[in-house]
């Protein structure tokens, strides 16, 4: 890990954003319809026709978006939480963050059949904003305050009955089917209307970067940070805030994924070091490319069948999660 470290942040950002694009590409030409990459230059230059071409450019080029967006926002959110609560297990998936968007989206498109899409994105936000005030609330009133077993313990508790809420609404309105393929964690079926939401995703990756100098005080000591005349609860009120656009927008993309937003954080620390000015930038690209790659394996590794993305990423993810509480959430690496 020293070598790795005493490579120039400038050349490991040039050699992650090289691997972003070439499995950017690979997730583009493989798959269960044979493509070449001349075929990929014709869609991208819109000169080709033919099925081949449709399933390029309405298919496979929003879907690999899609998953670069969602990897980075969930890198990204996780990444915050573990600067601004200094707890190495916080992730939005295992914190309330996207249960409370799961459990607002079904809510929604129960009693708001007829919802937008917009709509249904400010719903997830809504409950992705009330899971994380509820797990924070619990893991604050219980003796002793707040440390990062109670967080887990609460988030655990409080991802649980939101869960069983989406579930129980889905099936006393019947729209169990439309709340599922939402909310199993995949990217199936997404296209360049679902990508609306791209927008306030690289809103809030901006925000994260511009506040990435802040948070890299506020993760080392809070009293440091108020000696250098930082307004922490300001710095912090707009950092989970934009905890909850990410990760609410992740989920109303692509539904459920947990584990993105623990792993990564911690990938990208044991390669560029604690200041999260070099965290928040390489946390999307190696977000962006974890998912790409973890989208691309469930595609070919059955084909023609998928295996969820999920799947996938629970297979990795929880195998690390386990390692971490291991190691007493030290830093992996």
């Amino acid at each position: 890990m020293k070598i790795i470290q005493s490579i120039p942040f400038s050349l490991k950002l040039v050699i992650s954003i090289v691997l972003l694009i070439g499995s950017s590409l690979l997730a583009i030409q493989l798959g269960a319809a044979d493509t070449s990459f001349k075929d990929i230059w014709n869609a991208l230059m819109a000169t080709g026709e033919g099925d081949y071409y449709t399933i390029l450019r309405d298919v496979r080029f929003p879907r690999v978006i899609a998953a670069f967006l969602v990897g980075a926002a969930l890198a990204v959110a996780g990444a915050i939480m573990q600067g601004v609560t200094r707890n190495p297990l916080a992730d939005p998936g295992l914190l309330g963050i996207t249960a409370g968007a799961n459990a607002a989206l079904a809510l929604c498109m129960a009693f708001i059949p007829s919802a937008s899409y917009l709509a249904i994105i400010l719903a997830c936000f809504i409950g992705a904003g009330i899971g994380m005030t509820i797990v924070y609330g619990i893991g604050i009133s219980t003796k002793g305050g707040l440390s990062p077993l109670k967080l887990v313990l609460a988030g655990a508790a409080v991802s649980a009955f939101l869960q069983a809420i989406a579930d129980g609404v889905g099936l006393l309105f019947r729209i169990a089917k439309d709340v599922s393929m939402w909310t199993a964690g995949g990217l199936i079926g997404t296209t360049w209307q679902a990508l609306v939401i791209a927008p306030i995703i690289i809103v809030g990756l901006l925000i994260s970067i511009g506040g990435s100098r802040q948070l890299t005080i506020l993760s080392l000591n809070e009293d440091v940070a108020v000696g250098l005349g930082q307004k922490t609860a300001l710095i912090k009120t707009i950092l989970m805030a934009t905890v909850v656009i990410l990760a609410g927008a992740a989920v109303a993309l692509v539904g459920n994924l947990a584990f993105v937003g623990l792993m990564v954080p911690h990938i990208v620390r044991a390669i560029v070091g604690s200041d999260y000015r070099f965290i928040i930038p390489m946390s999307i690209i190696i977000g962006g490319l974890f998912m790409i790659c973890a989208d691309l394996i469930g595609r070919v590794i059955y084909a023609p069948f998928e295996t969820p993305v999920v799947a996938i990423v629970a297979i990795i993810g929880l195998p690390f999660f386990l390692l971490l509480v291991r190691k007493g959430g030290r830093q992996f690496g």
